[in-house]
């Protein structure tokens, strides 16, 4: 079996959403591997629920059993009840709302002690989940992006809070499918089968040492030791891409449809890194650097750029100073799936069966399904090659060779920051 402890409270206090499910509840009901599921409520002697246990099936067969604990107060309340609770976790979820830090600064204070106390120097893995999209105005969280966010939570103080309890930190900016099953679920259920194996080989060392102790033993020599097994985190490379188009960081593209009624934000150099057709409308290729006519054709057929500023204010996450390049999408059901078609090429463009099911979901049309996938396959088409969907479907193989991101570093292309070292620029 396989027990987790959740504790803290995902929502803000201000969200008039109070119905909203929690993260471990999303989670439960999201996953794949998660059947069965059956909870209960653990109340107080004043008649709040202290827990909700969950149990489920995972992977088939093992048992799965969850405490999600909304209120910190159980410390305070019932400190035995607690420590029996992370005594016998197997994984420890600790989740808030980076839109309340009064919440936040009594975690940190008063709490994380105590759970750093009752752990007692055991080895259970933490998982700190950020939860929400920061509401103070500009999200972004580079050093070139100054703004204050005293009345968030911001990710540095995420990370420190991670580094007290050497725990693994997650930014959770929404609990939809990407999050919840992906970011969340693939280092939740890493950590669980981490958790399967470590238990499986205790078991057969213990059988097998009463299979010994039936026998006479012979003289044993010393041993040398065994290497430490370092335990390793999973990538979080994937999810930041998506980050950065959730949370628009640094943007300095703009989608705009033909009546400018809504902005998409982008990359210009992650969709460079994917498409020619890209690489020929920022500029990064000329015309005559294509070689093939109809990767021009289709350049001017689905976009255009705006000369000129006709907004008042930049998107958000970009500095005034550095306005974002304005594309109006000439093709309107194109620009209906464009977010989806941008989560596509954040990918790393390899998603190709999931783009198709997003788009035919959304459109139920399938001569409109068919005309907008027609059109992402013409932005991946490699010029003076054919254009087939089993081209589209082994472009991750492509990318490692051809058009993927390590071909704009140490290049003054499309970059915007220049590191200087030891007098000389590399």
């Amino acid at each position: 079996s396989v027990n987790i402890v959740a504790f803290g409270n995902e929502r803000d206090g201000f969200s008039e959403d109070s119905q909203q499910p929690s993260l471990i509840r999303s989670y439960l009901g999201r996953s794949t591997l998660i059947s069965q599921i059956d909870s209960s409520l653990s109340a107080s002697h004043a008649g709040n629920p202290v827990f909700t246990e969950y149990q489920a099936c995972i992977f088939g067969n093992v048992r799965l059993v969850v405490h999600d604990c909304p209120v910190w107060d159980i410390f305070d309340s019932d400190w035995y009840t607690s420590c029996r609770l992370i005594g016998g976790a197997d994984i420890i979820v600790i989740k808030y709302s980076v839109n309340d830090k009064t919440s936040f600064q009594e975690l940190k204070d008063s709490y994380v002690p105590m759970v750093k106390k009752a752990l007692n120097h055991c080895s259970i893995p933490v998982i700190i989940s950020a939860i929400g999209a920061r509401k103070n105005g500009v999200p972004c969280t580079c050093p070139l992006c100054t703004s204050d966010r005293r009345s968030c939570v911001t990710s540095s103080e995420g990370v420190q809070l991670a580094k007290e309890l050497a725990a693994t930190y997650l930014e959770l900016h929404t609990l939809n499918d990407f999050y919840i099953q992906e970011y969340f679920g693939g280092v939740l259920e890493y950590f669980m089968i981490q958790s399967l194996n470590q238990k499986s080989s205790e078991k057969m060392k213990k059988r097998k040492k009463t299979q010994k102790c039936h026998r006479v033993q012979p003289p044993q020599l010393e041993q040398p030791e065994k290497m430490p097994i370092l335990k390793g985190e999973a990538s979080h490379y994937n999810a930041d891409l998506h980050n950065l188009l959730c949370c628009c960081q640094c943007a300095d593209v703009a989608f705009y449809p033909e009546d400018l009624s809504t902005a998409m934000e982008a990359h210009k150099i992650i969709l460079c890194s994917v498409s020619h057709l890209f690489m020929l409308l920022f500029g990064v290729k000329s015309p005559s650097d294509a070689h093939d006519a109809s990767v021009v054709k289709q350049a001017q057929s689905l976009f255009a750029l705006e000369v000129g500023d006709p907004f008042p204010s930049s998107p958000r996450g970009v500095p005034p100073c550095v306005p974002p390049v304005r594309v109006v999408v000439k093709d309107s059901v194109f620009c209906s799936c464009l977010p989806d078609i941008l989560h596509f090429i954040y990918s790393g463009a390899f998603q190709w069966e999931r783009l198709e099911e997003d788009i035919r979901k959304k459109l139920k049309d399938p001569d409109k399904t068919e005309h907008v996938l027609e059109k992402v396959k013409c932005i991946l088409k490699t010029p003076g090659k054919l254009n087939t969907v089993k081209d589209c479907k082994s472009h991750q193989i492509k990318q490692l060779y051809n058009t993927s991101l390590r071909l704009f570093f140490n290049t003054p292309v499309l970059a915007d920051v220049i590191f200087k070292i030891q007098g000389t620029v590399p």
